[in-house]
């Protein structure tokens, strides 16, 4: 009898294997910080949502020659992330969670879901938004698949997100330059967790910290934040360890979940309870320590020494209508104060770029005359108008580009030695390539004030020099004169005497199961 060679043999047996099955995963999310102290409403424009394959390109790590991409069968449905702003309308947030929610069910059954949401945003008659989102999503894929989350440090974890994910992580950088890399990172240890069939980790510590500061006073470019979140990347590292996070919360919104937290999550009990308190104890033992990443001064100081200066440019930070952070971005007091100065109301004074305000009735005169035509319109504060009126802007229009995803129509208005940027909705202004495609050379003017608080990579890599003014508005960095009337109290700095609180970890029980926590002891 002929005997069959044995590579042919190897080859039945092992080569026509059938493929292993790969995991189901699908991707949703909503994004957005939102003040409550800003009179301003989010819509459901503003997310700019993203579904389908248009969804699983925005991020860079799912190429389709990528090795996380091919570790699943990705089922991305909807994700929106809108610039911060006010808090969001209920009918905003019902549509896009209806949408959501039908396009997860019509894919159901699924292994997992990667969470990808911000943390921070405020609807209308909710108090946690995202415990919401992700109770409606276990409500649809189940309670029993994994859900890993990757937020913002500025987000909110409360209790109900706590126990709702499986796997949660955040970044570990503000500015944000590792994003992407947590992101990812939040993938990657989902699909080990599937691939390994090792599930659901058993242990969550969960630690709430009652700090409630503004990422100005906790970036981590300096002490004591980048120590601090420098301990969080050897914790998660630990035997029995998957992943450890430090959130600093988010400062302008009332609600009770705002306020630090310190998360860790593995296999081992005594790992996981231990890294999380000692994040939790290094987070409340520097407090004190936590200052501006920059100097801080009033508008009229900052004004003063950038006009003393010969660093190019000096850059102003405009805070308290930060649209990075939730301001409404059309406060017009800085404006009016910078027009006021003498010394800019000649076309030969200091030269100053001012980044942004919106007005859409200049924008429309604006192109109506065209570049080098003259306009005579008002500009801001028709959501904002606390502080400050419309302002009235005259001068020579010296550039118009449209097309901007947020602004729509930018217009540049040379008021004096003010080179006004007027946008048709709010914008801000991160990139030099911003500037520079309205024919604007921000390396070249005397001072450059943005709406921003600390300075993105881009434009801090660019000041001369630098300081944050400290202005009115809807994320005022001034935390007292906010009003908060519902937040957990004591909260430190508002109550710079209270006494320390319990940092121990609380166990939070899995999704399937019924009880919350349990304190370790």
């Amino acid at each position: 009898m002929h005997k069959l060679p044995l590579l042919l043999i190897l080859t039945i047996l092992f080569g026509c294997q059938p493929a292993k099955k790969l995991p189901k995963v699908a991707i949703c999310g909503l994004a957005i910080e939102s003040s409550t102290f800003s009179p301003a409403q989010t819509e459901e424009e503003a997310f700019h949502a993203r579904v389908g394959d248009e969804l699983l390109s925005y991020y860079p790590f799912m190429a389709e020659d990528s090795s996380l991409r091919k570790r699943a069968d990705w089922v991305p449905t909807l994700r929106g992330h809108s610039l911060p702003g006010g808090i969001v309308t209920r009918e905003a947030y019902e549509s896009l969670m209806g949408k959501m929610l039908g396009m997860l069910a019509e894919n159901a059954p699924y292994d997992g879901v990667y969470f990808d949401i911000h943390g921070a945003m405020s609807v209308v008659g909710l108090d946690d938004p995202e415990g919401d989102m992700i109770k409606r999503v276990r409500e649809v894929v189940g309670e029993d698949i994994l859900i890993s989350t990757c937020m913002d440090l500025h987000g909110n974890v409360s209790p109900t997100l706590a126990e709702q994910t499986d796997l949660m992580t955040a970044y570990r950088l503000a500015p944000h330059e590792d994003a992407m890399e947590s992101k990812r990172r939040a993938v990657a240890n989902l699909l080990d967790r599937l691939e390994s069939g090792k599930g659901k980790p058993p242990y969550k510590a969960w630690i709430p910290v009652p700090i409630l500061l503004p990422g100005e006073q906790t970036s981590t470019r300096i002490e004591p934040g980048k120590g601090l979140y420098g301990k969080v990347a050897p914790i998660a590292a630990r035997e029995g360890v998957i992943d450890a996070a430090i959130w600093v919360g988010y400062a302008w919104a009332d609600e009770p979940r705002n306020h630090g937290v310190v998360m860790t999550y593995g296999d081992d009990e005594a790992a996981v309870s231990q890294g999380a308190e000692e994040l939790a104890e290094a987070f409340w033992a520097a407090r004190h320590e936590f200052d501006f990443v920059a100097p801080t001064v009033t508008l009229e100081a900052a004004l003063e020494q950038a006009l003393s200066s010969e660093a190019k440019p000096f850059i102003i930070s405009d805070m308290g209508d930060n649209p990075t952070a939730g301001g409404a971005g059309d406060v017009t007091w800085t404006l009016r104060e910078l027009m006021a100065r003498p010394e800019f109301q000649s076309a030969d004074g200091p030269s100053l770029i001012y980044a942004s305000i919106p007005g859409p009735e200049l924008v429309a005169q604006a192109k109506e005359v065209g570049v080098g035509g003259m306009v005579d319109a008002k500009a801001g504060a028709a959501v904002d108008d606390r502080f400050s009126p419309p302002l009235q802007l005259k001068g020579e229009v010296t550039a118009i580009q449209e097309g901007d995803i947020h602004a729509e129509t930018e217009i540049v208005v040379k008021v004096g030695s003010i080179s006004v940027i007027v946008t048709g909705k709010r914008k801000p202004y991160h990139h030099e390539s911003d500037f520079t495609n309205l024919d604007l050379n921000p390396r070249e003017s005397d001072i450059v004030v943005v709406k921003i608080g600390y300075l993105v990579p881009e434009l801090y890599d660019m000041r001369g020099d630098w300081v944050m003014a400290l202005t009115p508005g809807g994320v005022d960095q001034e935390l007292e004169r906010l009003g908060y009337t519902r937040i957990n109290r004591p909260m430190y700095p508002l109550d710079k005497d209270m006494e320390d609180p319990d940092l121990s970890a609380r166990l939070v029980k899995l999704a399937n199961e019924r009880n919350r926590f349990r304190r370790n002891k």
